[in-house]
């Protein structure tokens, strides 16, 4: 029993390790998809491709983060495996009950940790540490872009079929629902900051974008199409009635 609890408690480490640096990745910049992604491609050593890695690795901050997390995969991956080859090869006791208090114990820790209110415990004390030994400014860029309210500074991958996969950002209209474009990055490399109006986005892009994070997060999953056009056209709208209800706040 000994031995499961050491695998329990190794997972737990590993659990809370991918999910510190899934948050940190995330307080970059990026999605919380890609981030958790990326943290969890980075502690396993699979799945992290190159153009991924490459976007990541050319960011100080991004490279500090992966490299922490390597390691500590490394170690993790290895105590997992040799704490479940000693939980089912040393000691006495029936092979079925020591797999259902495995179980039990992995269902547990799944719970504790899709909970939103230790996720947001471990997000502050991540912005702290980042604050404190990174020079990403979490807090300043926090203030300066108001990213409070639920709006946020957020990467996008443009794929294929994506709503917003070969318009203009003139096409797009992406004011009009409240997304700001503050830069894209070409497939190529080249990065455009600040673009006007006249300029396509392409599949490949990585667009930075800022605005509320169920918006954003609607964007990345909106496809061409009926459905894409009426999310937009409801965006707008909603959109319309933020602004109406602040002007009309403002004014009392």
């Amino acid at each position: 029993m000994a031995a499961i609890v050491s695998l329990l408690v190794t997972i737990t480490i590993s659990l809370l390790v991918t999910r510190v640096g899934a948050i940190a990745l995330a307080l970059t910049g990026l999605s919380q998809e890609v981030a958790r992604f990326q943290a969890r491609s980075a502690f396993t050593g699979v799945g992290f491709t190159t153009d991924e890695a490459e976007s990541l690795v050319n960011h100080p901050v991004r490279r500090r983060i992966l490299m922490l997390l390597m390691f500590w995969g490394n170690i993790g991956v290895a105590a997992v495996i040799a704490s479940t080859i000693a939980s089912f090869t040393i000691g006495s006791g029936d092979l079925a009950r020591k797999i259902g208090v495995l179980l039990l114990g992995i269902g547990l820790l799944w719970a504790v940790f899709t909970s939103r209110y230790i996720d947001a415990a471990i997000s502050d004390w991540v912005e702290w540490a980042l604050l404190k030994w990174t020079n990403l400014d979490v807090r300043d860029y926090t203030s300066l872009l108001h990213l409070h309210n639920g709006y946020v500074v957020m990467e996008l991958q443009v794929k294929a079929g994506d709503w917003i996969d070969g318009k203009s950002l003139a096409e797009s209209s992406l004011s009009a629902e409240g997304v700001l474009v503050l830069g894209i990055n070409r497939k190529s490399g080249q990065y455009i900051g600040s673009p006007n109006g006249q300029t396509n986005v392409q599949f490949g892009d990585v667009m930075t974008l800022y605005g509320p994070s169920g918006r954003l997060e609607e964007l990345d999953i909106r496809k061409k199409g009926h459905q894409g056009d009426r999310a937009h056209r409801i965006a707008i709208e909603l959109q319309k009635e933020v602004v109406q209800e602040t002007v009309e706040s403002d004014s009392s």
